[in-house]
């Protein structure tokens, strides 16, 4: 991120009545305009958990991201930027009913619309811009997606300074504290099934985010680097498992195997491959990239992949 601009997030929330996506817009109350849910990025926070926690702070409604629909830019007074992220976030109806919302000094209303609606009705031709990218996802039929997430390990311990089994190799200090932070940037996105390499490094770097989703580690040899190296593997078996099932899932492997998870998603879904999938899969530790999927026709190819950079 540039240090002279100012970082935002949002979303378009969204939820179907009688199969028709209505869209939430936020009335502010000091500005007296119609706009989408977003906020500034809070010290030490992702832009994607940013998203999720501007959604809930201003409509008390918790969402979990999908697709990514674009970014907008503006110029503030005093010269600087600002650059907002927005993903599409479903509003299931339990997150609905649970909304503790009410009219405050900051947002003054909240009001589902239809897509035509808002296009005239939002504050902002940069609000309309971000609109507009959504509904090319409603026109193309892939609106509800789930996400398939490919995690390299943390920091480990380097190999040539470790004399014990590769498999039993820790992270570093800076590998536990990357851990412990990539845990809310993957729960932004709705993961509900951790599978994970054997090894202590890609279990370890799992395990923060399995103690907030108070869930378990799915641990398996097929996406272990050595199971890899021998020839011995099924990146095949695990990625197709995933997909079948059409839930959030993170897989977290190692360097070399992550080409292979990100080539078995493609072909699993019928996306045709190219550079697209190498460099999702050139990761760093502790980096991962989000591979969004249609829920409902998971053969129609990657919707799209976005890569997310480790913590600094």
């Amino acid at each position: 991120m540039s240090d002279t601009a100012v970082y935002a997030a949002g979303a378009v929330v969204w939820r179907l009545i009688d199969g028709k996506p209505l869209i939430l817009v936020i009335h502010r109350t000091a500005y007296a305009d119609v706009t989408l849910p977003k906020g500034k990025v809070d010290p030490g926070e992702t832009l994607a958990e940013t998203a999720v926690r501007e959604v809930y702070e201003e409509t008390g409604i918790a969402v979990a991201l999908g697709v990514p629909v674009g970014v907008s830019r503006y110029q503030l007074p005093g010269k600087r930027q600002k650059i907002v992220h927005y993903w599409a976030a479903e509003a299931r109806e339990k997150a609905i009913r649970a909304s503790q919302f009410v009219p405050n000094k900051e947002i003054a209303a909240l009001e589902w619309v239809s897509i035509k609606r808002a296009r005239q009705y939002l504050s902002y031709p940069v609000d309309v811009e971000i609109l507009e990218n959504f509904a090319s996802l409603v026109a193309s039929g892939v609106l509800r997606t789930f996400p398939i997430i490919a995690l390299r390990h943390a920091k480990a311990a380097s190999r040539f300074d470790w004399d014990g089994e590769d498999a039993s190799r820790p992270l570093t200090a800076r590998g536990a504290r990357q851990a412990a932070a990539i845990a809310g940037p993957l729960r932004a996105f709705g993961v509900r099934r951790i599978i994970s390499s054997t090894a202590v490094r890609c279990v370890t770097t799992v395990t923060p985010l399995a103690a907030a989703l108070g869930r378990t580690i799915t641990r398996t040899d097929a996406i272990s680097q050595d199971a890899w190296e021998s020839g011995e593997a099924d990146v095949r078996g695990v990625v197709g498992a995933r997909v079948r099932a059409g839930k959030p899932a993170v897989l977290c492997s190692h360097g070399p195997v992550l080409p292979d998870i990100l080539t078995e998603i493609a072909l699993a879904t019928g996306t045709l491959r190219g550079s697209y999938l190498g460099s999702a899969a050139a990761l760093e530790p502790a980096s991962f990239s989000v591979a969004h999927l249609s829920a409902s026709n998971p053969g129609s190819g990657i919707i799209t992949i976005e890569t997310h950079a480790a913590p600094a």
